[in-house]
This record gives C-alpha cells, sequence and structure tokens, in this order.
C-alpha cells in the first residue's frame, strides 16, 4: 500500500513536469526539445522506483536488515544517477546551457519527492 501511494505521487509529479516540458518546448523561445524532457524523466523516476523499491522491502524485515536496506537503497541511487549523468553529458553530448538546467532541475524535483517520502516513512517507522 505505502509504495502504491508513492508510485501515484511520482505518476503525477511525472505528468505535472511533462506537461510543463512540453510547454515548455513548444511555446517559450527556450532549446528545450520534449524528447529530452521525456527521456530524462523516464530515467530519473525509473532510477527512484528502484531506490524506493529496496527502501519499502526492507521495512518489512528486522531492524538491522531495515537500516541496511535503508543505506542501499540511497547508495544505489546515486551511482545510477551518476552514470545517467555520464550518459548525458558525454556520450549524448548534451552540454548546452538548457539541457544542463533541465537535467538539474528534473533531479532536484524527484530526488526531493523520493527523500521526503522516505523521511515521512520513517518518521510513521523508525528503525
Amino acid at each position: 500500500m505505502i509504495f502504491k501511494k508513492f508510485l501515484i505521487g511520482l505518476l503525477l509529479i511525472d505528468l505535472m513536469l511533462l506537461i510543463a516540458g512540453y510547454f515548455l518546448a513548444a511555446f517559450a523561445h527556450i532549446n528545450i526539445h520534449f524528447t529530452d524532457v521525456l527521456l530524462l524523466t523516464l530515467f530519473f523516476s525509473a532510477i527512484n522506483v528502484l531506490s524506493i523499491f529496496i527502501f519499502n522491502r526492507g521495512l518489512k524485515k528486522d531492524p538491522e536488515s531495515q537500516t541496511m536496506h535503508l543505506m542501499i537503497s540511497i547508495a544505489i541511487k546515486l551511482p545510477l544517477e551518476m552514470i545517467l549523468a555520464l550518459i548525458w553529458f558525454f556520450i549524448a553530448k548534451k552540454t548546452y546551457t538548457s539541457s544542463v538546467l533541465l537535467f538539474f532541475v528534473l533531479y532536484l524535483a524527484l530526488s526531493l519527492y523520493s527523500i521526503s517520502y522516505i523521511l515521512n516513512t520513517l518518521k510513521h517507522k523508525s528503525l
């Protein structure tokens, strides 16, 4: 039930980000392509779902295992996002200013949501 609540919230945030990205790409005089917004949103969302899945799996275990699952879920998120940044900036050569800003705005928005979800869950159920 908790994981379903996270997925619904993440889906709503993704939808709002995609709508905002579409309007920015279509009507603003900014060099942002909607496919860039779509790809980054999907990749960041997949990383967040994986991280929260590991965190929620650890909530059902004993307290020592809960702490380990929390650390693993946060620790796996960082390298995956670094790999995404490496692919995005160096392999795909998306180094223009609007692409860099788009990357970090999406990173910040979706990471803050997953961190707030983890903190709210820990507020109700301590390790």
